[in-house]
């Protein structure tokens, strides 16, 4: 495919011809690299057979345990059989109930993403984000890049709820803050969704947010509405204009897509009804860090107390969890 000429013509159409034979690989190379470990291991086996050696056989409880291991992650895989379950994801972080309280709490949201997208050898780039009036942020899309980016981050679609005693009251009262996470997969630049000009509304503003390596300040940002469906979608992380509107129409279609394709509409909606309002009595998940530390999925049961490693981004447990969970509903 590569070896064709032609498709080096065309710069982004080649780029994702290399994604997908990336993803490819990323799905064909566990198969392979855990068949060549039970080779091995069998190999060390038969080699022992007969031997009384100790090195030998606390070798092969080594390598049944890492066999174990690399098995677990491939049926994990496995359970990631959607149609854009390999795809990068947008993550979409709403502030709800909660003020400044809630700002802060989608920030935490934020950092926390980022840094499980880190450990897993993601990349991530903020497309848009809009600051909290004190502290934190009210809203923010993130690209996470990666093989099966949305197959995972499926699982954290929903209002998220913290409690703990804030950091914004002199009185150190215990708060109760939301924010709402929403996941949509990133699709191919040349999918056949038909947007009409004359149904999208669209505004230019100034870039918002600290600036640095995240966000530029210039006037090229862009807002479009779908005024069909009610869809907006922002981007402001390039200087160009042109650029900020190229990724907004690409969010619009990723977003119209689930919407119009009927194998997805299902899925789709139990996922808006798993989200609900950004407020008590619709979250997925609840974080509380006083008056004692526990973390807990209203969907499967799963928790932890180890709030701390969580919020620095050790959430596969839950994901798999919530993989499992959704396989068995």
């Amino acid at each position: 495919m590569l070896a064709n000429a032609d498709i080096w013509s065309d710069k982004e159409k080649a780029q994702s011809t290399i994604l997908r034979l990336k993803g490819l690989k990323e799905l064909t190379l566990p198969f392979q690299e855990l068949q060549k470990s039970f080779d091995d291991l069998v190999d060390l086996a038969e080699l022992a057979d007969g031997e009384n050696d100790e090195e030998i056989e606390k070798e092969i409880l080594r390598d049944l345990e890492s066999f174990s291991v690399g098995l677990g992650k491939l049926e994990l895989r496995m359970m990631l059989s959607g149609k854009n379950d390999h795809n990068n994801a947008y993550l979409n972080i709403h502030a709800g109930a909660g003020g400044t309280e809630s700002c802060d709490w989608a920030s935490m949201l934020l950092r926390m993403y980022c840094r499980w997208a880190e450990n897993n050898n993601y990349t991530t780039g903020i497309i848009d984000i809009l600051p909290g009036e004190e502290a934190g942020i009210k809203r923010v899309t993130v690209l996470v890049k990666g093989p099966f980016a949305f197959g995972y981050l499926k699982s954290e679609i929903g209002v998220h709820r913290l409690v703990r005693i804030s950091p914004f009251d002199s009185n150190s009262r215990r708060h109760t803050s939301f924010a709402a996470v929403d996941v949509i997969p990133e699709l191919d630049t040349d999918i056949e969704v038909e947007v009409n000009e004359k149904d999208l509304k669209i505004d230019t503003y100034r870039s918002s947010g600290a600036g640095g390596q995240h966000v530029n300040k210039t006037d090229s940002a862009v807002r479009m509405t779908h005024l069909p469906s009610g869809i907006i979608v922002q981007c402001q992380n390039e200087r160009s204009q042109h650029k900020n509107r190229s990724m907004a129409l690409k969010m619009l279609k990723s977003k119209l897509c689930q919407l119009i394709e009927k194998d997805q509409e299902k899925e789709i909606s139990d996922a808006y009804d798993e989200k609900g309002d950004i407020a008590w009595g619709h979250q997925i998940r609840s974080y509380v860090l006083q008056p004692y530390s526990m973390i807990k999925d209203l969907r499967t049961g799963m928790e932890t107390g180890k709030t701390q490693s969580f919020l620095d981004g050790e959430i596969d447990e839950f994901i798999t969890s919530y993989l499992k969970w959704k396989i068995g509903k």
